[in-house]
């Protein structure tokens, strides 16, 4: 194992279920202490938890309960990572939720409900880490890392999930106000922004059958695919990667 994260401290949220729990694993893995932040501990997919997976492979990690929309519970999930590791080097904030609504379906309760989880809440992820960052000591020039999940629907149109589009174009916006603001502080901030990604979550059968006709690649996404992302991005092999959207969807946005 090439260890590129060995050494650092990150906090995934969502890290339960999906992308979340596959960037957590794959964190591990890469040598980095990991705090797990979700609302349930049990993964969509069935199985063993992300924390059992993490400390059965000999990695090292701790679950905290958290609901990312409540900037207190934020608050304290980054103060247990210093209290536990020291600093942190790595923030990705994945938790989101969706309506499956269009426009004139969606109430102003699941508006809110939506852009509290992916927007605010990503937004309280990001003002935490940026100000346990900048008090931090640089290692090979970054003080820290940010890692902001978006979608291809925040870059084109999210067909039945408007509030979930508008969330995720928010996403990118802040992950390049982020980068701009802080680069002089020694923040890195990038945005990864996945195609259709096959995770535990029920699944449409008629728009699993859209996305692979409409994605070049030969398959679908897997959460893996979303994780070695995260893994490059967060390692000091991006450093002159800032404010960047890397697109990961097979080819999706390039027909």
């Amino acid at each position: 194992m090439s260890q590129l994260l060995a050494g650092n401290v990150a906090i995934v949220t969502g890290a339960s279920s999906g992308i979340g729990r596959a960037i957590a694993i794959a964190y591990a893995q890469e040598g980095a202490s990991v705090i797990l932040a979700d609302m349930i501990d049990a993964p969509l997919e069935g199985g063993e938890t992300t924390l059992a997976l993490i400390q059965k492979s000999g990695g090292q990690a701790a679950f905290e309960r958290v609901d990312v929309g409540q900037w207190e519970q934020i608050d304290r999930l980054v103060g247990v990572a210093i209290a536990k590791f020291g600093r942190l080097d790595i923030m990705v904030n994945n938790a989101a939720i969706s309506s499956a609504t269009n426009l004139l379906e969606t109430t102003e309760a699941q508006w809110d409900q939506v852009l509290r989880a992916n927007l605010t809440g990503m937004f309280h992820g990001c003002k935490r880490a940026v100000r346990q960052m900048i008090a931090q000591v640089p290692r090979d020039e970054v003080r820290g890392r940010i890692i902001n999940l978006g979608s291809q629907q925040g870059i084109v149109n999210s067909p039945g999930e408007t509030p979930y589009g508008v969330s995720k174009a928010g996403a990118i916006y802040l992950t390049r106000q982020i980068a701009v603001d802080y680069a002089a502080q020694g923040i890195v901030c990038n945005c990864i922004s996945p195609g259709k990604i096959v995770t535990g979550r029920p699944q449409e059968p008629a728009l699993v059958e859209y996305a692979r006709r409409r994605t070049p690649w030969p398959r679908l996404g897997r959460p893996q695919d979303i994780a070695n992302a995260a893994v490059f991005l967060g390692s000091n092999r991006a450093t002159y990667i800032t404010g960047a959207n890397l697109v990961v969807d097979g080819g999706w946005l390039a027909a």
